[in-house]
């Protein structure tokens, strides 16, 4: 088949474009022209946000299947659809657990379980667009399937709560700096492996079966943030890492900036039931623990130091966080 990434070189779409070209697929992929797309696919070079690009750069290619990793607002999926309605034999669009209502009334989350997120613009964008997308099904048969990523990672990051896009919260475990930590630490989470998740996402290309069905596709490995943190910590060595519990309302009045992620997302917990993509993708089996695969990220990342996304504006925070709540303690 002929599939087109919007989106192909990114920390969860790169592993899942490795594995159809693996497959044999014919793998095209729309980018900036900013990130190097890999030998053996076909880069069609424009810009996501500029529909006049895109209609241009789109206007001869006729893909089977449609994968966009770069769907955040109404207007993307919007254009999505007048440039691929009546061409494609499924549009997917990969949406995110976050938009499960906040917090869950009842775990593990299935497929079903209500949305609604009151905290992250993010998560209500994605909410929108979705329920855009199965209206425009429903009306007029558009062949879309619906994929939520929890937090995903690749070797390109270290998940964490602050900003797993950058090494800058792993750099201060490995300088012996303090970091923050939500709460007490004890709230379930769940991280899954790129390339668990590409084998996943790979079960449903091109199935006919799962045009007009949602799944999320995660990991069955649950963790608290108390183990996540010490996963991260051995994994560069680090033998009594600094933590600072504080809680996540205070985090969010001094760094407004986290109620999003935190409040919407990573301070609640996230524990799903994934026995529907594994009926329609028997194959797909989370194989990559957390230990070992946040070692292997960190290991990358070591060797490629270019890659590391250092933010000393996110240092900055940790620092303003962590002080703010001392001096609150001290009274």
């Amino acid at each position: 088949m002929k599939i087109l990434f919007l989106g192909g070189t990114g920390n969860i779409s790169t592993e899942c474009a490795a594995l159809l070209h693996e497959r044999g697929h014919e793998i095209l992929v729309l980018t900036r022209g900013r990130a190097s797309v890999p030998p053996g696919y076909r880069a069609i070079v424009a810009d996501r946000k500029d529909a006049l690009a895109m209609r241009a750069g789109l206007k001869d290619v006729r893909p089977d299947v449609v994968i966009n990793f770069l769907g955040y607002d109404l207007p993307d999926v919007q254009v999505d659809y007048e440039l691929f309605n009546g061409v494609v034999r499924q549009y997917v669009f990969i949406s995110s657990t976050s938009v499960y209502e906040k917090p869950p009334r009842k775990l593990p989350l299935t497929e079903d379980s209500p949305v609604g997120n009151a905290w992250w613009d993010y998560a209500q964008k994605k909410i929108v667009c979705e329920q855009w997308l199965r209206q425009r099904h429903e009306e007029t048969g558009f062949p879309v399937t619906i994929v939520r990523p929890s937090h995903t990672y690749s070797k390109r990051w270290v998940p964490n709560p602050v900003s797993s896009g950058s090494y800058t919260f792993t750099a201060r475990l490995e300088q012996g700096k303090a970091v923050y930590i939500h709460d007490d630490g004890e709230s379930l989470w769940t991280l899954t492996a790129a390339s668990d998740f590409a084998v996943g996402l790979a079960g449903l290309v091109g199935k006919t079966e799962a045009i007009g069905e949602t799944f999320h596709i995660t990991s069955d490995e649950v963790l608290t943030w108390n183990q996540i943190y010490a996963d991260i910590a051995a994994a560069v060595r680090v033998r009594s890492p600094r933590v600072v519990k504080v809680p996540t309302d205070f985090i969010c009045q001094v760094a407004p900036q986290m109620t999003g992620t935190l409040k919407g997302d990573k301070a609640q917990p996230g524990v799903f039931d994934n026995s529907k993509i594994k009926r329609f993708a028997p194959e797909f089996r989370c194989r990559m623990p957390f230990r070992l695969g946040v070692r292997q990220s960190v290991n990358w990342l070591r060797e490629h130091p270019e890659q590391q996304n250092l933010k000393p504006e996110l240092d900055a925070l940790i620092e303003e966080v962590i002080r703010a709540w001392e001096r609150r303690k001290l009274g």
